[in-house]
């Protein structure tokens, strides 16, 4: 059996590498499944221009240190890469000297090479930056390694068994790490210690269990336990915890209810004299756990607990009090139904953050969001505090003015100098922008240009300067400074410079290839208009196109209508490698974004649950009539791919406009709100998209004859007898959010009634199918599919 399994490993990396080197050539019996020769040299040198585009790295995140001469400052970037061999994404850091000269000019002096970050979960600059903190969850049952570096070396390193804690949280979303002030402590999320199992041996049950391993016993499984579904697969409970850096004692914070499931910490500010409080995000888990990833509709709170105190001595800290059981957990935010993202002005003054609470309250996975402040007293009395607006949702807003807040995350330190101000990234439409927001005005300024239809993504602040990059559909990101041109001046203009780095070169094949490409946001107007129920969801939506700069003989290229999830998130202006890539190989794009996308306004989006399936889809081809009549696209030539809900498009659209597409390609696409209400981690999604904000309401578990019935009408594949069009499947076995089962039906009787079909299952991958293997293995094929039909 050994020989046997290392003989398919063995034909598995050659089948890889075959794909990655065009110079591989095979007889016919070495083919792999599914291929013929033909096909195969198109993979060959496929596979090659596609390696290219997936080379190209990300920044994750960006920090800036005053620099040890007092000129200027440093910047430390955390990158990653795909590394296919290895099927992971490689990070490393690369740092930078800026210095700036006459007339506001700026200087990046970057090192000479990157580091690589082998093994490391996250780091975390301390405030000084005077440390850094750097943190390695293990694969196994090891313990947790925490590494605390100076300048020039490891000054601690604590391991921390299984026992303690699991893994730490580096997932953006539960995760939370945070130095106290005088950076002796840090508190952060991890997953609790795991709850003793049932023993057993030849003897039956063993009595008291055993924490050891022994050959002549086993565990049982003992009872289950929920989680929060997709990508936390095993993960029961995030918890808060506290570590000493000098001495490396791990304490749990206790006081905080099992029912709540911990993220996001911060350190309160400190007052001499009075208690220190710990504030984190907090989701209840009663009635049950449901599917958070992506999910703001999961109501949520801000929580304020005691710290543990430490007495010092010496260079070392003694705990000297800590909180016991009844010690008060107090909710910051009773008055509103989320509460996430808080981030503390410098000075301490206020507590700002986000909230879902539209999503929350109408039951939309996403919607707009709402800013808010507390005002935190300084006696340290935290009872009755007010919640004070500072951006309301926004309903429908008029053209070409804020269409409201629609913000992923706030960067570890959002505030310029005056300690009012906020510096966040939004979406706008079909633009990421960069927004400044005076927390005690309420005063919002669009501070990237306005000029441009390029996305914007902040990376960090440089002092009362932005280090952001920037990218379209048909341009690799960049870098660009940012700088207010007169301090002084109120909504001063924002003067923003190039800035030469070393992260993004690609090769020139990429280069050139994008150099021929160009892209428009087009305004589509609604079809039928009277059928709107609201001034917000009667507005045009938008697609971005992206096309040869000039007709190729007059000929307009093959189109790909390229849809998004959700249905509640956005395709942006940036830059996307695996689109890029199916652009390069001459192809336009027409990336829609339908109502109900975030960034128009909350009317917009709460118009289309309970439409699903006939909003949506009519919105799209809508669109893909407007590209055929202002004569950029043909009708003979159009393909369609999506993923999740855009796989729920893709596969609709093949059923009720059977002769518009040559070919389709469907990733984790919901087909069966029937079927899948029963099996995903989200069964109340099926329920609010299907009735509207009315399904909140009538969410079961158990479903009736009549869900069921409306959920089968609402789906894909009530159409499936129309279809007619090839469709190629990428499923991800271990998809918790739209089990593969959904798409393997649709996909087997498509297979039944004579309609060409191609499936791909990667048996490791979640919903997302993002494992660098899979998802270049998959957009190949994708690639190869959409050639065979399209031209």
């Amino acid at each position: 059996m050994i020989f046997v399994f290392s003989s398919i490993c063995s034909k598995r990396s050659s089948a890889i590498q075959a794909l990655m080197d065009a110079s591989v050539s095979s007889s016919p019996k070495d083919l792999p499944v599914g291929l013929d020769a033909k096909t195969e040299e198109e993979y060959a040198s496929l596979s090659s221009l596609l390696q290219e585009f997936t080379s190209i790295p990300n920044i994750d995140k960006a920090w800036t240190f005053k620099s040890n001469t007092g000129i200027g400052s440093q910047t430390m970037f955390s990158i990653s890469q795909a590394n296919l061999l290895a099927n992971k994404r490689r990070k490393y850091a690369l740092s930078a000297n800026i210095s700036k000269g006459s007339g506001n000019s700026v200087n990046f002096q970057w090192s000479p090479f990157p580091v690589e970050m082998t093994g490391v979960s996250t780091v975390v600059p301390s405030p000084s930056g005077s440390k850094l903190l750097v943190v390695r969850n293990p694969e196994n049952e090891s313990p947790t390694r925490f590494e605390i570096w100076n300048q020039g070396h490891v000054e601690k390193e604590f391991n921390i068994p299984q026992s303690v804690h699991g893994s730490v949280y580096c997932d953006g979303w539960f995760e939370g790490i945070s130095w106290n002030s005088k950076e002796t402590l840090l508190a952060y999320v991890a997953e609790e210690a795991s709850t003793s199992k049932p023993t057993f041996n030849d003897s039956g049950y063993k009595k008291g269990g055993s924490a050891d391993k022994d050959c002549g016993s086993w565990k049982g499984q003992g009872e289950w336990e929920e989680d929060w579904g997709e990508t936390y697969a095993g993960k029961r409970q995030p918890a808060l915890f506290l570590i000493d850096i000098n001495s490396g004692q791990v304490q749990p914070v206790k006081g905080i209810s099992k029912s709540l499931s911990v993220g996001q910490v911060v350190w309160a500010p400190s007052t001499q004299g009075l208690h220190q409080y710990l504030v984190f995000v907090g989701w209840s888990s009663n009635p049950r756990k449901l599917g958070i990833k992506h999910c703001y509709n999961r109501p949520c709170a801000l929580y304020a607990v005691r710290a543990p105190v430490y007495a010092s001595e010496a260079n070392d800290l003694e705990l000297k009090e800590s909180p016991n059981e009844d010690s008060p957990v107090l909710n910051l935010t009773q008055s509103i139904s989320s509460a996430f993202f808080p981030s503390f002005s410098p000075d301490g003054r206020f507590l700002v953050f986000l909230s879902g609470r539209s999503s929350v309250d109408s039951g939309a996975h996403s919607a707009t969001d709402s800013l808010h402040r507390i005002d935190w007293p300084v006696n340290g009395h935290l009872s009755s505090l007010k919640i004070i607006d500072v951006i309301p949702i926004v309903q429908s807003a008029e053209d070409g003015c804020f269409p409201g807040l629609y913000c992923s995350n706030f960067i570890p330190n959002p505030w310029l100098s005056d300690g009012c101000t906020m510096i966040v990234s939004s979406a706008w439409g079909s633009i990421q922008v960069i927004l400044s927001v005076n927390v005690l005005s309420g005063d919002v300024s669009r501070i990237s240009p306005t000029y441009s239809n390029f996305s914007w993504n902040l990376l960090t602040l440089d002092g009362d300067s932005i280090i952001a990059v920037f990218s379209s559909p048909v341009d690799v990101p960049q870098i660009r400074y940012g700088y207010l041109v007169d301090k002084e001046i109120k909504n001063a203009a924002w003067d923003w410079s190039d800035v030469s780095s070393p992260i993004f070169r690609c090769s020139a094949k990429v280069n050139s290839l994008l150099s021929c490409r160009q892209f428009t946001i087009l305004k589509i107007p609604v079809k039928d208009v009277s059928e709107c129920r609201t001034k917000g969801a009667s507005k045009p939506f938008e697609a971005i196109f992206v096309s040869r700069q000039s007709k190729k003989n007059d000929v307009c290229d093959p189109l790909i209508v390229v849809l998004h999830g959700g249905p509640h998130t956005v395709s942006l202006s940036g830059f996307a490698k695996s689109y890029a890539f199916l652009s390069s190989l001459g192809y336009s794009l027409l990336i829609v974004n339908y109502r109900g996308s975030l960034g128009f306004g909350e009317e917009a989006l709460q118009s289309l649950p309970g439409k699903v399936g006939s909003q949506d889809v009519n919105d799209v081809i809508t669109t893909i009539d407007h590209v055929i009549y202002t004569g950029v696209a043909s009708p003979s030539k159009i393909a369609v791919i999506g993923g999740s809900h855009g796989g729920f498009l893709t596969t609709h659209l093949i059923g009720q406009a059977p002769d518009k597409f040559v070919a389709a390609a469907a990733r984790n696409p919901v087909c069966n709100l029937a079927s899948m209400v029963g099996t995903t981690d989200i069964p109340d999604w099926c329920y609010v998209e299907t009735y509207g904000i009315g399904g909140k309401t009538k969410f079961t578990k158990a479903p009736s004859a009549e869900d069921l019935a409306l959920f089968h009408s609402k789906s894909p594949i009530s159409h499936i007898s129309k279809v007619k069009t090839p469709t190629i499947f990428v499923l991800g076995a271990q998809d918790l959010r739209v089990p593969f089962s959904n798409g393997l039906q649709y996909a087997r009787a498509l297979k039944e009634r004579g309609v060409e079909v191609k499936i791909l299952m990667f048996p490791n991958d979640v919903h997302a199918i993002e494992r660098p293997q899979s998802d270049y293995e998959g957009f190949l094929n994708i690639a190869v599919w959409f050639n065979k039909y399209c031209k």
